[in-house]
């Protein structure tokens, strides 16, 4: 590439080299053209955190800081940025704030409003200088954003900072970055497209995808480092949702809430604290730690080592001190007192993946893996391989993991499970139009939200069940049918339904927890939870009864007039391409009393 620019650069001077007058004329429109462009830059610079619009870099630096808690030039200063790292965190900024996160912790708000009220002053700069520390920040995110370009002229005054010079070649490789490095990404992209057969789903591990294709990649040294191969590229934007994904844990509102889910906290407590035998001098291992709160359980129940990881530092600083806070941080000089192990709980920093040089332990040498790894939809975060990935390396054989079981359950949800009740009489007028464009808006992403159980339709259904002891990695992929059938409760012969709902439990069994075993439940027949469930409407509604057996020619099935007996589901739910997402598909398809079917077009959604 650099070639062929370079050639194309000669070609552009010939014409010069023959007409020094026109050469002279061309330089008086673009001096002109450059006094516009100056004039028209006084009042392009965007705030990176609201709308507001300023006449001078200063200006709007000090809004952000006095408004956004967002000092441009103390960051600056702190982690000595050099022009390069300081343009890649204008654009870092911009991207997090356009998906309503927040830059430093990575939590994600409801909305812009929400995030500009969550925006918080900066406690470690450090922690936060590798957020940015890829070349893709080097694209420019909005276009036209003079800010890129001008931030070097509003420096402080008496700043001793240096600041890389900003040339003209400079700013002209800054410009074509993205045009250069899109290429590399379509490239990638196309291979990782999601084919919407979910057989064909493929993870990409260590360049290579699961079928044992090779990604192509572009190694043209004179390309520079900035064009990175196709693996590079996949391999640092993994990293990249890691970081954000574990920053997100930083935020104490998110453990409260966990410390808070009474469910939660009962289920795991009367599994670790009520089981003696599984407990008592144990060497366990706590993966995603968080506050350290099972870890803390695991010590009170008699353990005689906790390995508690966890991959946000700022968390891993918290669980250590919480342990010594409580007199149960590891130290070799401490004993026990009053029959209370004390000093057993080792905090270490890092994903489970990559302790191995970071912690003193043998493979499979841990007698009790503990985690509390489930999402939204028991598999949104993808921890589970991180799970199992502790289970092979460090577990020993016939040792306890818990939770040791996992299912997912599904039902249909009726009309009072939708916002249309609430349209169709507001203050006695009919806004039911409202109501009916939001129904077809939740057809296309699945919601989070607490479903009461009345609004259940249909009994409820296992799609899919996990052992834990036992399970593949590749096995967390999976797709799965089920039958829905109309709730002999129903008060009427028929009735709507107008979506799925999916939920989870995790077992703490009687093949680890012998003396007490524990469930923990998402269902919407049981107290809620911080997980809630997670809702998948249909484009359209299903009609569900216990009606005639014959129809006629023009009765379809699903319809009033000819209600489903039952509901035939097909569903699969696969890691997305975007790491820590999930895919699903949808299937539906309305059985009669005879055995005939109609089928509805799939659904995909992506939980993200």
């Amino acid at each position: 590439m650099a070639s062929i620019d370079k050639q194309k650069r000669e070609e552009e001077k010939e014409p010069y080299r023959m007409e020094e007058e026109e050469k002279d004329e061309d330089s008086e429109e673009e001096e002109e053209a450059w006094d516009d462009w100056e004039g028209e830059r006084e009042s392009e610079f965007t705030c990176l955190f609201c709308d507001s619009q300023y006449s001078s870099c200063s200006s709007l630096f000090d809004h952000c800081a006095s408004l956004h808690h967002f000092d441009f030039h103390a960051i600056r200063a702190s982690l000595n940025l050099d022009f390069y790292a300081s343009f890649k965190l204008i654009n870092f900024v911009r991207s997090q704030v356009a998906e309503n996160k927040c830059w430093s912790c990575g939590l994600t708000c409801q909305g812009k409003r929400d995030l500009q009220n969550h925006l918080h002053d900066l406690v470690d700069f450090n922690e936060i200088k590798a957020l940015w520390n890829d070349d893709r920040y080097l694209i420019p995110f909005m276009q036209d954003d003079s800010l890129l370009y001008s931030f070097g002229e509003c420096d402080e005054e008496g700043e001793d900072e240096q600041i890389t010079p900003i040339d003209e070649d400079l700013i002209k490789d800054l410009m074509n970055i993205d045009e250069r490095i899109s290429d590399d990404h379509d490239a990638s992209v196309s291979i990782n497209h999601l084919n919407k057969d979910s057989s064909s789903k493929r993870e990409i591990v260590n360049g290579e995808d699961s079928m044992g294709h090779a990604l192509c990649s572009d190694k043209d040294p004179k390309k520079g480092p900035l064009i990175a191969n196709s693996q590079n590229h996949i391999a640092k934007h993994i990293k990249k949702v890691n970081e954000s994904y574990f920053g997100s844990y930083s935020s104490f509102g998110i453990h409260r809430e966990m410390l808070s889910d009474k469910v939660r906290m009962d289920a795991y407590g009367q599994a670790i604290l009520k089981n003696p035998s599984l407990l008592k001098g144990a060497v366990v291992m706590d993966v995603g730690c968080g506050t350290g709160i099972l870890s803390l359980f695991s010590a009170k129940a008699g353990a005689s080592r906790v390995i508690a990881v966890e991959a946000s530092a700022k968390m891993a600083a918290v669980a250590s001190q919480v342990a010594k806070d409580n007199g149960l941080w590891w130290n070799k000089s401490q004993s026990g007192i009053d029959g209370l192990q004390k000093g057993v709980i080792e905090v270490v920093h890092g994903m489970v993946e990559e302790i191995d040089k970071t912690v003193e332990l043998q493979p499979h040498s841990v007698d009790v893996l503990l985690s509390e790894w489930m999402g939204y939809c028991l598999l949104y975060e993808s921890m589970l391989g991180s799970v199992l990935y502790a289970r092979d390396r460090w577990l020993k054989p016939g040792g306890a993991i818990l939770p040791d079981t996992a299912t997912i359950f599904v039902a249909g949800f009726g009309k009072g499970a939708t916002s249309l009740p609430f349209w169709d009489n507001v203050c006695g007028f009919d806004m039911s139009c409202i109501g009916k464009e939001l129904v077809v808006d939740a057809a296309q992403i699945p919601i989070v939200d607490v479903l009461d159980s009345q609004d259940l339709v249909t009994s409820s259904a296992i799609l899919q069940s996990f052992d834990l002891a036992t399970m593949k990695p590749n096995e967390v992929d999976f797709t799965a049918t089920t039958t829905l059938e109309l709730k002999p409760s129903a008060s009427a012969t028929w009735c709507w339904c107008y979506g799925v709902v999916l939920w989870f439990e995790t077992g703490f069994t009687r093949r680890f927890c012998r003396e007490t075993p524990s469930v923990l439940s998402t269902s919407p027949y049981t107290p809620r939870t911080h997980w809630s469930q997670t809702i998948l409407t249909f484009r359209e509604p299903i009609a569900m009864g216990f009606g005639k057996e014959k129809r006629g020619r023009l009765e379809a099935i699903g319809t009033e007039v000819y209600p489903a007996l039952n509901i035939d589901l097909r569903i699969s739910i696969v890691r997305s391409t975007e790491h820590r997402s999930i895919d699903i598909s949808l299937e539906a398809a309305g059985v009669s009393p005879d055995g005939q079917k109609r089928s509805w077009p799939a659904q995909l959604f992506n939980l993200q």
